[in-house]
């Protein structure tokens, strides 16, 4: 495409949505038009950076805009030291992700964060350049070019709230330059933090108390809401905006396809709010849409909102305005372990019937586990309803998976404990939270069986729900819990690492991992291979007959998909009356024809029935 086209292609995607973005921007910034100008002219030069084979799939994609609703998507996300050492190290996995039947990579952050203060990386000191002992920017460029190549489509954090202390700015800030510390929330005494701290709510009431911290160095108070050493940025200032902005489309000229907007909902802050949800991010996260509609219109926003559903669903937008393409979906997550650990399905159902009434065309990201703890966000004014308090229902929850309950084989562990409260979050990886590690450790077959039907009746599950399934690197061999950061001082304290442990590639074949593994790839290939499980297909939960089996049930031109699962480990009687006389149904994974009967299903067990 020649040089003049590509301006061409520029000014018609620019003219279509400047006016919108300009309003914006002026809305928020007060009219601020030096500050629009400038970031109008860094725009144009991002598009220009951007190569030619990134140009050439934005084209592509825009032609194909919901291309991320395929059903044969299947994303797995991985820590780049705890999988292969280094970015050169993933790229030559590459093979072993393919034969994963994973096209969606999602790598943790990996930016440049100072050693012991870097919070799993989310303190960011350079956006624009690796973590030393991963690589470089420019292997980051070249494992990007080699996914594109393979069809793999690769997911970065981007941290918007803050940066570390450590950054340039932070640095600037800290020694007294007055622009850099307009980039912060400085305060020279208690009285304004005083007040914020009046209604902000604390991230971290245990290990990283209150919302601000003083440094002496500088006389200061400075707005830290995760920990001291992550400084909040204070969008007020377009220049942080602008400069972020910046940021994020070098990520995306870097190749990165899908941008997760990390702890989206606390970038604004107002006085006399609890600084979360407010309506300017909204008009932020707007704006970052638009510009990567101008800039790079294959890339997606992912937002990363921690919250419940009421709250998560606005990040959407609306379908005239467009916020983030693809949503987090952690009260599915925080549910489903519920489910494992009470055997009842109710909750569960309920929480699923609110995701698949929504719109078909809002795209989660579902997971059984991801990077972080599960905290325990559920509908306790409905669990009231089964006599269900929420501190004493939130110790049960952690002490069944964490093994304390008399009779679990679960192993996880706490994270910021709160027992007053009861806050306390839950570690752990699929396989030790399903009784895996209990049972090798006791080297009882029965156990180690039954654990692997838990983990392969719960990734059933996550299969036909709407969205994308998430695999967390390590679940698909059934890899265990990770106690040697307890030996590391830069992490012994935070036992998310607990799941966050270096890859076991000795025990890839291993009969057990091999077991697990082969079971997944044929779930994950009749996935992708009927149209059945497409984001299209009306979704539904029905009755089964059991609080103990989930009972979910798919649709689309005449096709029918009915599942069960089971979350107990004993055999329980269902209820097929859904299938009627149960004719021209067959078991997809055995290929073998049903009757609509009442019959049985085994301890952890699962159904897929299908029909054309």
């Amino acid at each position: 495409m020649s040089a003049k086209t590509q301006k061409a292609e520029y000014r018609k995607r620019f003219e279509e949505r400047i006016d919108e973005l300009r309003w914006l921007y002026c809305e928020i910034y007060h009219n601020d038009m030096q500050g629009f100008t400038w970031l109008c002219d860094s725009m144009y030069e991002f598009y220009e950076e951007r190569n030619v084979n990134l140009k050439k799939l934005d084209r592509a994609r825009e032609k194909d805009k919901n291309w991320y609703h395929s059903n044969k998507l299947l994303g797995m996300m991985l820590y780049t030291g705890a999988f292969a050492g280094t970015l050169k190290g993933v790229q030559k996995k590459l093979d072993y992700i393919e034969s994963c039947g994973v096209n969606y990579v999602h790598l943790m952050p990996l930016l440049e964060s100072p050693k012991g203060k870097d919070d799993g990386g989310y303190a960011v000191a350079d956006f624009r350049k690796v973590q030393p002992e991963l690589g470089t920017i420019e292997d980051l460029r070249d494992l990007t070019e080699e996914m594109h190549e393979r069809g793999i489509s690769c997911c970065m954090d981007f941290v918007m709230n803050h940066t570390s202390e450590e950054h340039a700015w932070a640095k600037a800030a800290r020694a007294g330059d007055p622009e850099a510390r307009k980039r912060y929330y400085f305060y020279d005494n208690w009285e304004i933090p005083g007040q914020f701290e009046q209604t902000m709510p604390q991230v971290f009431p245990t290990t990283a108390p209150g919302n601000f911290t003083w440094f002496k160095d500088c006389h200061q108070a400075v707005m830290t809401t995760f920990y001291p050493y992550q400084w909040d940025l204070n969008y007020e200032n377009c220049v942080v905006f602008n400069d972020m902005v910046g940021n994020m489309l070098f990520l995306a000229n870097c190749g990165i396809d899908i941008i997760r907007l990390d702890a989206v909902p606390y970038i604004w802050k107002t006085l006399g709010t609890n600084c979360r949800n407010l309506p300017q991010v909204h008009t932020l996260v707007r704006m970052m849409r638009l510009i990567g509609e101008i800039v790079c219109p294959g890339v997606l926003l992912l937002g990363e909102v921690v919250m419940e559903p009421a709250k998560v669903v606005p990040y959407f937008g609306s379908v005239e305005k467009p916020e983030c393409h693809m949503l987090y979906n952690v009260t599915t997550m925080a549910s489903t372990w519920h489910t494992v650990a009470t055997k009842d399905v109710r909750l569960l159902k309920r929480q699923l019937d609110q995701v698949f009434a929504l719109p078909k065309e809002y795209v989660f990201l579902n997971y059984l586990r991801c990077h972080d703890d599960i905290g325990w966000g559920l509908d306790y004014d409905w669990l009231k309803n089964f006599g269900m308090e929420e501190v004493a229902h939130k110790k049960y929850l952690n002490d069944y998976l964490t093994g304390k309950w008399v009779g679990s084989d679960a192993r996880g562990e706490l994270y910021n404990d709160d027992p007053r409260l009861g806050d306390a979050r839950l570690c752990g990886t699929t396989a030790s939270l399903s009784g895996l590690e209990a049972a090798l450790y006791e080297k009882d077959e029965e156990k180690a069986e039954k654990a692997v039907k838990c983990i392969v009746m719960l990734h059933a599950c996550l299969l036909s729900q709407s969205g994308i399934p998430m695999l967390y690197s390590g679940d698909e061999i059934g890899q265990l819990n990770d106690y040697t950061y307890k030996e590391d001082p830069d992490k012994q304290a935070d036992s998310r690492y607990l799941h966050r442990g270096r890859f076991p590639w000795e025990t890839v074949k291993e009969k057990i991992s091999q077991e697990i593994f082969r079971t997944l790839r044929k779930l994950e290939q009749i996935r992708a291979e009927k149209e059945i499980f497409s984001m299209e297909a009306g979704t539904y939960t029905f009755e089964t007959g059991s609080d103990r089996v989930l009972g979910i049930c798919r649709e689309l031109d005449g096709k029918r998909l009915v599942s069960y699962y089971n979350f107990s480990g004993v055999s329980v009687k269902i209820d097929k009356g859904i299938l009627g006389d149960g004719k021209g149904y067959k078991d997809l994974v055995t290929e073998k024809k049903l009757s609509g009967e009442a019959g049985e299903i085994e301890g952890y067990g699962y159904l897929w029935l299908y029909r054309e």
